[in-house]
């Protein structure tokens, strides 16, 4: 969606985002407080990202939720295009999948699409985008899936798998759907064009429904799915998204990894998370100290406690303390940062040690877990 007052693709996203706008434009429908109701009962319990509502809009979750309350079940499948180095903002997705796992023990399909950023983006090699491949799944496997339930996969490696329904996919789609939905021209190559059929089909994987956890920016990609999905003896996808992740330079637009200075890399060590943070993240605060203590922050536009609020405050007594004190003006802008540095700092690290271990996971996860077995053991279509 292109407005003259933000952007909102699969590969850009830019300006204030009306997020009312974005819903009605794309057809989805907002998390209401009863939908939120039932699916927290379902699962025993909230999520942060829920209960802040980061996650906000959806498609057909109901629908989701009514299957499981009777008992046909749901799957989920979500995903990473490997390019440049993982940022905090790529977790989140991720994290809400594995918090769904865990509650509803599902089944879990994560794609890792090795061909997306190669077709579009003209300067990334084959060969670098395989050796981010490897350091991205080490990063996803240590967030803790369910290894049996999860069956993580390269689309260059288990093409040869999904081939046929591939094949079947691809027939369904048009170049006039392709193009108006996602804005192909004379310039795209043939492998962008053909791209969006390799994303639709994890949603064939079971012949039940299924939930994809993502970007908002993410769901011109289920819209041709939903088309042709019956025609193939299956359900239309269902999807729950989430907003933008802020950059650190400012409350508009999101976290991306081509431009350093507007995110947190999982790699990060703590001194350039805390040199990062207090040099370009966004405040809220008033110019001198005097004038912060008269009139005070505003926490609606100080990144730091956008941060805070979306991922790093679990507790929600602590976080209304921080807004509260921070708008009042006894709570400086240097010491707002110093708390989300420490939490930043304290979850990269337990973080990254994960990480140190993951091999094996990833192995269970790519080939030997029991999900993982069943799909090399079939040809899906």
């Amino acid at each position: 969606m292109t407005n003259a007052d933000f952007k909102v693709t699969p590969w850009e996203v830019s300006g204030k985002v009306d997020y009312e706008k974005l819903v009605k434009e794309f057809g989805t429908r907002q998390i209401d407080a009863q939908l939120k109701a039932r699916l927290e009962k379902l699962a025993g319990g909230s999520h942060l990202f829920l209960r802040r509502n980061f996650f906000f809009s959806h498609r057909d979750l109901d629908l989701v939720l009514k299957d499981y309350e009777g008992g046909k079940g749901f799957f989920l499948y979500t995903g990473r295009s490997p390019a440049g180095k993982m940022t905090l903002a790529h977790l989140i997705s991720f994290l809400f999948t594995r918090w769904l796992q865990e509650k509803f023990k599902v089944n879990t399909y994560l794609q890792i699409p090795d061909e997306e950023k190669f077709l579009f983006k003209q300067k990334l090699s084959w060969e670098e985008v395989q050796e981010r491949t490897k350091e991205d799944m080490a990063h996803i496997a240590a967030l803790g899936f369910d290894s049996d339930r999860t069956f993580m996969f390269q689309n260059s490696e288990y093409a040869k798998n999904f081939y046929p329904m591939l094949m079947k996919t691809a027939k369904k789609i048009n170049f006039s759907t392709a193009k108006a939905v996602f804005g192909f021209n004379e310039q795209s190559n043939i492998g962008m064009i053909f791209y969006p059929a390799l994303q639709i089909v994890p949603t064939f994987f079971e012949k039940k429904r299924c939930l994809i956890p993502c970007g908002i920016d993410q769901d011109n990609y289920w819209r041709p799915q939903r088309d042709i999905a019956e025609s193939l003896g299956f359900y239309k996808t269902a999807a729950i998204h989430c907003s933008f992740f802020p950059p650190l330079t400012g409350p508009e637009g999101k976290m991306s990894s081509s431009i350093a200075e507007s995110a947190i890399f999982l790699s990060d060590d703590g001194k350039t998370v805390a040199n990062k943070i207090n040099k370009y993240a966004f405040s809220g605060g008033q110019a001198t100290v005097e004038e912060h203590r008269r009139l005070g922050g505003n926490p609606d536009i100080d990144v730091a406690f956008q941060w805070l609020y979306t991922m790093f405050e679990e507790d929600d007594k602590k976080i209304e303390k921080i807004r509260s004190e921070y708008r009042s003006g006894k709570m400086l802008t240097g010491e707002l940062k110093q708390i989300l540095i420490d939490k930043i700092n304290s979850f990269l690290n337990a973080h990254n040690k994960k990480k140190a271990k993951a091999e094996k996971a990833v192995e269970k996860m790519k080939y030997s877990g029991k999900l993982a077995k069943q799909m090399w053991g079939r040809m899906i279509g």
